[in-house]
Parts: C-alpha cells; sequence; structure tokens
C-alpha cells in the first residue's frame, strides 16, 4: 500500500539551500554560462560602487588553474558591524541570506544592477570556497565561507589604507563538474565591454593562466565601443559619423541633475550590415534580451526618421518605406540607468519597466531629428540607403514567395524532386536527413523508415550564408530546395507553424569536408532561421566511423577514442577485424539503419543556443571576410588540436 501523503512530505529549505538544491533558478544553469554568471554577481557588485560614484577602480585576477576568481574594487567596503535585529555582522548576513542587501532603498544606491539581495549569497551558495576582505574604517577584515556556510566569524585582520572590498571563490565542482573552467577569453572581452561602459573606470584583468594582465580605461565611452564593435564585426559605416547622446532623467521625462533618476546614453550609426546590431545595458548589467529601453530606443529613432523625410519631401515613390527599412544596418550601444530596474528572472536577460518605454522613446527622436536636421548630407545619405532598403525588401519577399508552400493543405505541393518524403503528415512525428551527396542519399533512402523519416541530399558544399542578404539566399538551388522540403518559408514570411518536420537532422560524413557543411548549414540556419535553433528543432546526426568485429560480436564506434576504448574492453581473444568508413555511401543500407536512423540506436547532438552574443561572435568571426579573426582563432587553438584529418 502506498505511503499516506501528508504534511510529514512536506520539505522546508532553509537559508540558502535551494541555491545549492536548484541552482538554474538563480543563475540560469550549471553550464558555462551559468559558471561565468557568478562572476557577473560579483562583478556587478563592484560595478555599482563605480555607478553611484564610491570607486574608480576594479581588479579581477584569474588563478593558473582557471577555477578560482578575485574581484577587488575601492569602494565603501561591505558594512562589517553588527545588524541591529540579527545581532550578526552585516557581511556574513549578506554573504549567507537571500534577500539580504543594501539595494531595496534608494538611500545607499541611487542605481543598481543587483535589486534582489540574491547575488553574493548566491555566488557563495555555489563556491566550494569563498572569501571576503573588507577595508574600512582604518581596519581590515574578513571571513571565510565553505558551501555559502561562514567557518569563522567575522575577524580582524589588521590595519588598512583606504577603502573596498575583496571577493575571491572557486566554485564547487560538485554543482559545476571537475572540467568546467572560467574561460579567459570571455572574462577579458566582458571587463573591457565594461570599461566602455563607464568612461574613465580603470579595470583591471590579470590572467593567471598566460601570466597577461590588461589594463582598460576608456575616456570616451560607449562612443569608443560602438567604433569597435562596428569594426570587429568587418563592417563599414554608412556615413562618417557616430550619434552620441547622453542624457539625465527625471522619471517623467524631465531634465534632472548627474546621478538623480533616469540616465541614458546612447551611441548610433548605420553600417552596411544587412540587419540592426543592438548592444544594450541596464544600470551596467548587460540585457542580451532586449526590454522596453531598446523598444523605446526603437521607436524614436524610426519616428526621428519619418520626422525628417516627411519635412523634407523624401517620401520614395513605388514603394512603402518600414519600419524594418530604417534600422536595417543600424549599430547602437545603449546604457541606461533606472532607479528600480524591472528584470526578467535572476539572470537579468530582459528589462520589464513599462514606463522606460516612453521615456527613451521621447529622449532620443528630438534629439536625433534635430541631428538629422543639421547634418543634411549625413541625413540624405542615409535616407538614400533605407530606400535601398526598402527596394531590396519588396525583391527579397517577392523572391521568397517562390519557394513558399501555398498552404497547409498543399502538403505535397511545390516540394524539391530530389526530396524523398515520409508517408507521415504529422510534423510531431516527422523527421528530414539532410545528407550530402547522391550516393550517402540513396543509401539512406533504403534503410529509413518510410513512415516518418524523409531526405534529402544535397550536392556538394552549400553557400556560406554569413553575410549574404535574403534575396542572395533564395537565389542558390540548394537551399532553395531546403526551404521548400521545410515549409516554413523565410525572412519575413517564415512561420513556424508550417514546419513540416520538428527534427531536422545534419547527417554528413565523419570528415573534414563533411563538417564543413554542417558548418555552412548551421551558419545558414542561425543567420535566416534562428528560430528552429531556438525551438529546438535542428540535430546533428552521429554515424560510426568504425566497425569492429570481434569474433560473433559487432561494435561501432564514432571516434579513435571510443574504438581504442572498445578494444581495451573486449573480452575475447579473437583478433579484431576493423573497417574504416570513408563516407555514408559506403555503408549497407541495414547498417546505417541500425546505427544512425534506427530511433533506438542513433546518436544525435541537439544544437542548442546558450548564449546568442557570444554565438554571434563566433560565426562571424569563423565564417565572415575578415580572416585577421579566423588566423587569431587557428593560433589560440592549434595547441587543442591532433589526428588531423588532411
Amino acid at each position: 500500500m502506498a505511503k499516506k501523503y501528508d504534511a510529514s512530505d512536506i520539505l522546508v529549505l532553509e537559508g540558502i539551500e535551494p541555491v545549492r538544491r536548484r541552482p538554474a533558478m538563480y543563475i540560469g544553469g550549471t553550464d558555462k554560462t551559468g559558471l561565468h554568471h557568478l562572476v557577473w554577481e560579483v562583478l556587478d557588485n563592484a560595478i555599482d560602487e563605480v555607478i553611484n560614484g564610491h570607486a574608480t577602480t576594479i581588479v579581477v585576477e584569474l588563478d593558473k588553474a582557471r577555477n578560482g576568481i578575485q574581484v577587488t574594487d575601492n569602494g565603501r567596503g561591505i558594512p562589517v558591524d553588527k545588524h541591529p535585529k540579527f545581532k550578526k555582522s552585516a557581511l556574513e548576513i549578506i554573504m549567507t541570506t537571500l534577500h539580504a542587501g543594501g539595494k531595496f532603498e534608494t538611500g545607499s544606491y541611487i542605481h543598481s544592477g543587483g535589486l534582489h539581495g540574491v547575488g553574493a549569497s548566491v555566488v557563495n551558495a555555489l563556491s566550494r570556497h569563498l572569501e571576503v576582505k573588507v577595508k574600512r574604517d582604518g581596519q581590515e577584515w574578513s571571513q571565510t565561507y565553505q558551501a555559502g556556510k561562514a567557518q569563522d566569524p567575522v575577524k580582524k585582520i589588521g590595519k588598512a589604507r583606504g577603502t573596498g572590498t575583496s571577493v575571491y571563490f572557486r566554485p564547487d565542482t560538485a554543482i559545476f563538474g571537475k572540467t568546467l573552467l572560467f574561460d579567459p577569453i570571455l572574462l577579458r572581452d566582458t571587463l573591457e565591454a565594461k570599461a566602455y561602459l563607464h568612461k574613465g573606470l580603470k579595470l583591471t584583468f590579470r590572467d593567471g593562466s598566460s601570466g597577461e594582465t590588461h589594463h582598460f580605461v576608456h575616456e570616451h565611452g560607449i562612443q569608443e565601443y560602438l567604433v569597435k564593435l562596428v569594426t570587429d564585426r568587418g563592417r563599414r559605416p554608412s556615413a562618417d559619423f557616430v550619434f552620441y547622446l547622453d542624457r539625465k532623467l527625471k522619471q517623467t521625462g524631465e531634465q534632472a541633475p548627474s546621478g538623480h533618476g533616469f540616465g541614458m546614453e546612447v551611441a548610433l550609426q548605420w553600417t552596411d550590415e544587412p540587419a540592426e546590431f543592438v548592444r544594450s545595458y541596464v544600470n551596467g548589467v548587460p540585457t542580451p534580451n532586449g526590454g522596453t529601453h531598446e523598444i523605446g530606443l526603437r521607436a524614436g529613432i524610426v519616428k526621428a526618421v519619418r520626422n525628417y523625410i516627411d519635412t523634407h519631401n523624401l517620401t520614395p515613390k513605388g514603394v512603402s518605406l518600414q519600419a524594418e527599412d530604417i534600422r536595417e544596418g543600424l549599430a547602437v550601444v545603449l546604457s541606461v540607468l533606472i532607479l528600480n530596474p524591472q528584470f526578467q528572472g535572476q539572470t537579468k536577460e530582459r528589462l520589464n519597466n513599462p514606463e522606460v518605454q516612453s521615456i527613451t522613446d521621447s529622449a532620443i527622436r528630438p534629439a536625433l531629428e534635430t541631428f538629422l536636421n543639421e547634418n543634411p548630407s549625413i541625413a540624405e545619405s542615409l535616407v538614400g540607403r533605407m530606400i535601398l532598403a526598402a527596394r531590396a525588401r519588396e525583391a527579397s519577399r517577392e523572391a521568397s514567395k517562390a519557394v513558399m508552400r501555398k498552404s497547409a493543405v498543399s502538403h505535397r505541393l511545390n516540394l524539391p524532386g530530389k526530396l524523398a518524403d515520409c508517408q507521415s503528415t504529422d510534423p510531431t512525428i516527422s523527421e528530414l536527413f539532410i545528407v550530402e551527396g547522391d550516393s550517402a542519399g540513396g543509401t539512406a533512402k533504403q534503410g529509413r523508415d518510410l513512415k516518418n523519416q524523409a531526405i534529402l541530399p544535397i550536392r556538394g558544399k552549400v553557400l556560406n550564408t554569413e553575410e549574404l542578404t535574403l534575396s542572395k539566399v533564395v537565389e542558390n538551388k540548394e537551399l532553395t530546395d531546403l526551404i521548400k522540403a521545410l515549409g516554413c518559408g523565410i525572412g519575413k514570411d517564415f512561420d513556424l507553424k508550417k514546419l513540416r518536420y520538428y527534427k531536422i537532422i545534419l547527417l554528413m560524413d565523419a570528415d573534414i569536408d563533411g563538417y564543413h557543411i554542417s558548418t555552412l548549414l548551421l551558419t545558414f540556419f542561425f543567420r535566416h532561421l534562428p528560430e528552429l535553433i531556438k525551438q529546438g528543432h535542428i540535430y546533428i546526426g552521429q554515424p560510426p566511423l568504425y566497425r569492429i568485429e570481434i569474433g560473433k560480436e559487432v561494435h561501432w564506434a564514432g571516434t579513435d577514442e571510443e574504438k581504442e576504448r572498445i578494444l581495451a574492453q573486449a573480452r575475447s581473444n579473437a583478433k579484431p577485424t576493423i573497417s574504416r568508413f570513408k563516407g555514408l555511401g559506403e555503408m549497407f543500407p541495414q547498417q546505417l539503419r541500425e546505427t544512425t536512423l534506427h530511433t533506438s540506436t542513433r546518436r544525435l547532438l541537439k544544437v542548442e543556443l546558450l548564449d546568442q552574443l557570444a554565438t554571434d561572435r563566433t560565426f562571424h568571426d569563423l565564417m565572415g571576410k575578415k580572416t585577421e579573426a579566423r588566423y587569431e582563432f587557428l593560433m589560440a587553438n592549434a595547441g587543442q588540436a591532433d589526428n588531423l584529418d588532411v
């Protein structure tokens, strides 16, 4: 008889134990992104001291083994005196108690990236060792912790000059695993971005893994940052200017003294990029998923340009100028300061304050319109670019219509001839295997499950779409066939509800050419059909590289390491027979079915988008036209490459 469900089954987690039980709720996950989120939490606390005028320098130090971080600022220092209610040092309360901090009210912090009082305690809870040192009132104080629990009282360790806080922590391997380490490149890039955001801030990064020290200080702030981002992306400005606006506002939108109420800094320009590019921040915290500040910014820019066009009778004939045409090629760095930001989740990736939209809109619109009126030559060149974008969009729309599935009823109509479709019309159980060449396609067609597995062979290496417009993409036959097969359209006509296969599997040969084709296809999906990746529809098949026959047993290995492990674990004394497949076309249909197509025995890698900005940078560096970025990547990672198939 099952145990009765009663009050004894209710578990109450106290203190910071919920963080260790469910870390993803607080840092988004225990992967690389979650690991580095710990650093951002500690760093944001130091940045808050800078924003509020109490600190000018921050030093971040990475251990030689890349498993420990120290963040030091010259701010006021965390209070160490006893809390009047809890009779403990304020330092210990902040580090060991959720929702404890000095940022719930605006007396100690006017602007802050952390408002929930959980950042420091979460980092502490997920660290196997953490030590805080505080300088204030002429003394230095210290306390150490393990898994969020204080190991000793706050103690005075001697006299000290100046003020500030230093936090050293090593994440708990029981939470993050033993192989996950801090990424010095990601740390360096993020710290440099922080220095751009807070002009005049002196930020130092000491990389113990390489012995290098990097100093960042940028007196011109986000104006410099915008120029760097555009240059790094290999883009050229459409006109030689950077529009810059620095406003300190009250919540009502009125001008206010520096350091009070709402503040906004924005730098923007138009480039030759076929899409818009926005980097936004709230109180120094990056918001990769945007929010109301970005919505207001976009609306204000579009209104300013429309007003200029209407005032100067520049409305184009024969084409309708849409908001997306005005924003095409727009590159922006936006930084806002808000008294009480409402972020979406603890990871703070999106701003939700509704009032910020109208304030941002009303701040950018008149300023940009005035700039355009005062610089007519720049304005007219920009309007000309926008009109060209509108005409290209119309042409692209007509081209994409040619590859669109007519309706849900026409499930079999207008499909590419080389597609071997499945019998099922239910997309939730249907799978599309994209294979390399007719030979592999023939084997896959014979080995598939006809009911729900479709095969689409592609010829050779598809187009590199990293820097191509949609109109160029739909001119390519291989990609056009793929778009037809998927059925969901592309560009503005994309409709996920019309997707014909919920699993799209890249099945290439296990060699350099196969990897290259997979990369080209992933570039296409990331740049032109990103929603398919975000919604988890893209997979990479893992065909075996070796067939190993030992006595009467047959084993399959996908890598050399797996082959060696199978041989080492073999129980039979028979001499093994090893066959290496040069491609899928060399396999028999039955072999391909057993190893790669059958749902119970195959191995699939699901393509996930964990960090939009980092992924964008990787594709740009490795697949873009700028050879220097690829060279730097190869030189930095050459030591990790072995057993090259050349």
